[in-house]
């Protein structure tokens, strides 16, 4: 039987290299990135039954991530190792097109488990917070997602990069877009947010898990 193929995604190379041991006896990994926008190339260029990836990653978060993949790549299976519990994430990633979600604090074998699930053409959601999915089930109130303030997903790209200090012609180029376009973008999120710093779009930023404190 053919061995999935695995692309994995993490900021943190020991994390990966975990992942790598947990998964290279049943899958072919086919590489490994450290931020959001090398994941999408490494998407492109491979071609993954598979990719596993955080929420929070830099120059590109989890999320959009995702969101690019299941636009672009749609028959590639996403599924989410985080430390994220938090119901509305859950939410988001599976809106984002996630097929599933597993905790970091999660047993290593439940990323063999999610990996055969999603090659099954089946959700896969760990044990840790798929009571609290039900309990919302079972009192009709659905999980909450986060509140971005109506942000198109340029915007949010352009917020990220923003938030972690990169100067303008460093988003430009991380976009390719032009240097005018950026200002365009950051003087549309000023005032569409109501902020008028850069200081204040990187808390924005922050209490919206764009980028990791």
């Amino acid at each position: 039987m053919t061995k999935p193929r695995v692309l994995l995604a993490d900021d943190h190379t020991l994390v990966l290299d975990g992942y790598r041991k947990l998964l290279e006896g049943s899958c072919d990994i086919v590489g490994a990135a450290e931020d959001g926008r090398t994941l999408l190339k490494l998407a492109h260029q491979f071609q993954p039954d598979i990719v596993t990836l955080d929420i929070s990653m830099p120059h590109l978060n989890g999320i959009d991530a995702a969101r690019k993949l299941h636009k672009e790549l749609p028959d590639i299976r996403i599924l989410f190792v985080t430390m994220h519990a938090d119901q509305a994430y859950v939410a988001e990633a599976f809106k984002a097109g996630a097929t599933g979600y597993l905790l970091k604090r999660s047993a290593g074998s439940e990323l063999v488990q999610a990996v055969q699930a999603a090659m099954s053409g089946h959700n896969y959601i760990t044990p840790l917070i798929a009571k609290g999915l039900v309990q919302s089930a079972v009192t009709g109130r659905a999980p909450s997602t986060k509140d971005d303030g109506g942000l198109t997903p340029r915007q949010r790209e352009v917020l990220q990069l923003v938030a972690e200090g990169n100067t303008v012609k460093e988003i430009a180029t991380a976009l390719d877009i032009s240097p005018k376009t950026v200002e365009f973008h950051k003087a549309q999120l000023m005032d569409q947010l109501d902020l008028h710093t850069t200081a204040e779009l990187t808390r924005y930023a922050l209490a919206h898990r764009l980028i990791s404190s």
